[in-house]
């Protein structure tokens, strides 16, 4: 019995000493990192977008709901996605195993490229942005300075993400609970505002003359920004504690708490404020907390920074995964699949995109960075959800835990798709810029497909360079298949 219970105790200790990525990830940890996530700069800088760009307070109102909904249509898809196929990497993933390695390595490049360098950029410039502008109001805060504070800000949050899932995760409800504080600060002062009568901002909030039907498109590219996030629990699927559960219930419970969110700071903003001072504010949640709390508005500023903090936080742990899973199935460089021997984080995979973030958020132009990893951004989400309708029938006696009715895929994509078609007639240049990049990706998939069909010394020179990486970053190949 004593023999029995020791042998138990070496096997706990030996997997305890093995090198894999732990399934950490609770339904509480799952509902903070994707609320945290969807949360962040969106809604502090995207009304401006939406608004600029749907023509009045009404129509920018209805597209708020409608980006929720059309990113509702998209969760409910991945949610069977992620049940179904039990991988982590999210649309790489997806896109391999649906429609083949081709489309699922342009979503990778295009991943490493544009959207995640682009996306984390955006959010990080923000954060800098609100860190800064108090300490010079009512002066514009140097540009210099709002980059130096958020190439800062992007730096910690890799070194966590390179330490410990435990921390990060821990970080990440910290912030969220920030993040959740920052939109009640927002939301009652409107609420209490709109109940003492205050209506008439609301007057002729619907100026069909006024509506630009060529730049709609983009309006929806600014709020579907806000809410994009929803899919990054399905970037982690086998981190998680009971997926077949968790991802559904993570998934729909976050979107519905950040839609109701989302219009209700519409709404207040708009009590508050007018069209022309929201469209003259460079950080419409600044202005409006001046109004309303006067002199503790720098308290908003502090909070929307630490959302922004948490969106870069939950975007770098996601991320980092789809890099992961594209080695570990061969079509990326090897050492991205590795693991730190001690930290047990896929280090090389996290710190990937770091100098492309710095390079980007020298370039520091929000709007243009935005719309440049919208097309393919888009693009892709419209292609898995078409996968998914194609793996139903390529795959008719899969187990599916969560099962959604065709249409809902349908729409999804059929909405992606035309905003993707749309965007290419109102803002040419920027989508035309991604596309150009996304296919960038197209000679780099022959390279890497055949990097071990070539001349010997290649071969051993890509031995020799991932040996030493792997010994200058402490990391090996996970010992426990966790997929």
């Amino acid at each position: 019995m004593m023999e029995a219970a020791t042998e138990k105790q070496k096997s706990k200790l030996e997997r305890k000493q093995e090198v894999f990525l732990r399934k950490k990830v609770s339904l509480f940890r799952a509902v903070s990192l994707l609320i945290g996530t969807i949360i962040g700069s969106g809604i502090f800088i995207s009304p401006k977008g939406v608004l600029d760009n749907s023509g009045s307070i009404g129509a920018s109102l209805v597209i708020w709901v409608l980006c929720g909904i059309i990113s509702m249509l998209g969760a409910l898809s991945y949610a069977e996605l992620g049940t179904s196929i039990k991988k982590s990497g999210g649309h790489y993933i997806y896109l391999k195993e649906t429609l083949g390695p081709f489309p699922a390595f342009l979503r990778l490049w295009s991943e490493f490229i544009i959207i995640r360098p682009a996306l984390t950029a955006v959010v990080s410039l923000s954060f800098g942005r609100y860190i800064v502008e108090p300490f010079f109001a009512p002066c514009p805060a140097p540009a210099l300075a709002v980059k130096l504070i958020t190439a800062v800000g992007v730096s910690l949050v890799v070194f966590i993400n390179s330490w410990s899932v435990n921390w990060t995760a821990r970080i990440q409800i910290i912030l969220t609970f920030s993040k959740l504080v920052a939109l009640g600060l927002i939301i009652v002062p409107g609420m209490m505002a709109l109940a003492q009568g205050r209506t008439e901002n609301f007057q002729n909030a619907f100026n069909s003359s006024s509506v630009p039907l060529a730049k709609l498109p983009l309006a929806f590219y600014s709020g579907m920004f806000a809410y994009s996030g929803w899919f990054y629990m399905n970037f982690v699927a086998e981190e998680i504690i009971n997926p077949e559960r968790t991802i559904p219930l993570a998934i729909i419970s976050s979107l519905v708490i950040v839609t109701v969110l989302y219009l209700l700071v519409n709404v207040a903003y708009y009590t508050i404020l007018t069209a022309e001072e929201v469209m003259a504010s460079v950080a419409v949640a600044v202005t409006f907390a001046d109004r309303t709390l006067e002199s503790f508005s720098s308290v908003i500023q502090i909070l929307v920074a630490l959302s922004c903090l948490g969106a870069i936080t939950g975007g770098l742990f996601s991320s980092s995964r789809v890099f992961f899973v594209a080695s570990r199935e061969n079509q990326w460089p090897t050492i991205f699949s590795m693991i730190h021997i001690r930290r047990h984080t896929p280090l090389p995979a996290v710190i990937l995109i770091y100098p492309l973030v710095l390079l980007m958020i020298c370039i520091g132009d929000l709007y243009a960075l935005l719309n440049l990893n919208s097309f393919p951004r888009w693009l892709f989400m419209g292609l898995v959800t078409f996968g998914l309708i194609r793996h139903r029938y390529k795959e008719p006696d899969l187990h599916r835990p969560f099962k959604v009715p065709m249409i809902i895929p349908g729409l999804f994509s059929t909405m992606c798709l035309f905003i993707v078609v749309t965007s290419l007639y109102a803002d040419p240049v920027s989508t035309g810029m991604g596309c150009a990049l996304m296919l960038s990706g197209v000679p780099v998939y022959y390279l890497m497909m055949n990097r071990y069909r070539g001349p010997v010394w290649c071969r051993k020179a890509i031995y020799l360079v991932t040996v030493k990486l792997q010994i200058l970053f402490e990391v090996v190949q996970q010992e426990i298949v966790t997929c």
